[in-house]
């Protein structure tokens, strides 16, 4: 019996080395095995040249538009407001009559100034020829010398009246044009602040109205310190192109000129405010209005440019994936500028010629090998659009 248990285990254990080795090969053969179904293939992804270009490269802004002339309308002399001569909100030639103040109290004034020149002026007459009578009589020492010298001071007297008569006569006239109110500018005139039939005066009230200039206009825009010293300060007084698009485009459908650049930076935000003229001819363009702003260059330079989905984001950084002579990836990192003509600039990190990959970033990694189809850069939006 023992024999038999020792010959029942022994042909046990063998039975199972047996099943071990079976096992082993098996798994040895699946191992190795396995490499070959989980090698992966080539991905198919956009590729594309980096591009370089000589371009105007353009900074953009957000605005306000300004008037270049405004003007408040005050009365200059007091009365009765008669007519308002103007429909609200419309546009008006220099020198159009707005408003009119009651004339008639002014016109008697003017009247009763004429009569005071005219009385003056017959006091000079008068005054010449008595001291003319009185040189002749003092020649013959007819007259006391006491007397000549009080006829020379009366006519004397009399010519600075006909002065003061003739400076009222103006004043009085001055103040009857100012019942005219008319418009000291061309452009754009407000509401009507004062109804017919109130007294106005020029030293208390609101104003009667607005005007603001209409023919040309201001795009107002702050830019940062970076911006001003790299394309404002750095054009050494060249003149830089300025488009304007309005909140209802999608592009700039005005082209104006930079005007004007501020005396100081404003240290709270960093800014300086720059304004650029723009011609205005239809008046469609009203003050206060949204205006996006671009700012161009003094001059073209030659930049590198890609295609902004070509772009990833790793935690700081920006890279993309170029595609070597083996068809392989490798990670690059970049230093982009702005968007110019749909296109990232590339500040560092790639040359010209490198093939990027522009569509399909999100199925590759470093390293892999891909399938290249070769697109403009430019143009693998329109490519994945059609796949």
């Amino acid at each position: 019996m023992p024999h038999r248990k020792t010959r029942f285990v022994l042909a046990a254990a063998i039975a199972g080395l047996f099943a071990a080795g079976g096992g082993l090969a098996i798994y040895h053969g699946q191992a190795g095995a396995a490499p070959a179904a989980m090698a992966p293939s080539a991905a198919t992804v956009d590729v594309a040249e980096v591009a370089s270009r000589a371009v105007t490269e353009w900074q953009q802004y957000s605005g306000r538009l300004e008037a270049v002339e405004r003007v408040e309308i005050h009365p200059q002399v007091s009365g009765i407001l008669t007519a308002v001569h103007f429909k609200d909100g419309s546009l008006v030639r220099k020198g159009e009559l707005l408003f009119t103040i009651d004339p008639r109290p002014f016109a008697a004034e003017v009247a009763r100034a004429e009569a005071q020149l005219a009385a003056m002026e017959a006091r000079v007459a008068y005054t010449a020829s008595d001291l003319a009578r009185g040189e002749r009589l003092l020649a013959e020492n007819a007259i006391a010398r006491r007397d000549f010298d009080e006829k020379q001071n009366a006519a004397r007297e009399a010519k600075a009246n006909l002065q003061a008569a003739r400076a009222a006569l103006k004043v009085a006239q001055l103040n009857l044009d100012y019942t005219r109110i008319t418009a000291p500018i061309a452009g754009r005139v407000s509401r009507a602040e004062v109804t017919v039939g109130n007294l106005v005066a020029p030293d208390s009230g609101p104003v009667l109205t607005s005007l603001v200039s209409a023919d040309r206009i201001y795009a107002a825009f702050d830019v940062d310190e970076q911006s001003y010293l790299k394309v404002v300060n750095g054009a050494q007084g060249q003149a830089l192109p300025v488009d304007v698009g309005l909140a209802d485009e999608d592009g700039y459908s005005l082209q104006g000129r930079l005007s004007s650049v501020d005396n100081r930076l404003d240290s709270s935000s960093g800014t300086i405010r720059l304004r650029a003229l723009v011609d205005n001819p239809d008046g469609r363009l009203l003050p206060g209005l949204y205006a996006r702003v671009r700012l161009g260059g003094a001059s073209q330079r030659q930049v590198l440019l890609i295609d902004e989905k070509a772009v990833g984001t790793d935690q700081a950084k920006r890279f993309v994936l170029v595609v070597g002579d083996n068809n392989q990836t490798a990670y690059r990192e970049v230093q982009l500028g702005s968007v110019q003509e749909g296109l990232r600039i590339v500040e560092s990190g790639l040359k010209a010629g490198e093939r990027i990959v522009v569509n399909g970033l999100q199925r590759v990694r470093p390293g892999d090998p891909v399938t290249p189809n070769s697109v403009p850069m430019g143009g693998a939006a329109a490519a994945a659009d059609k796949s």
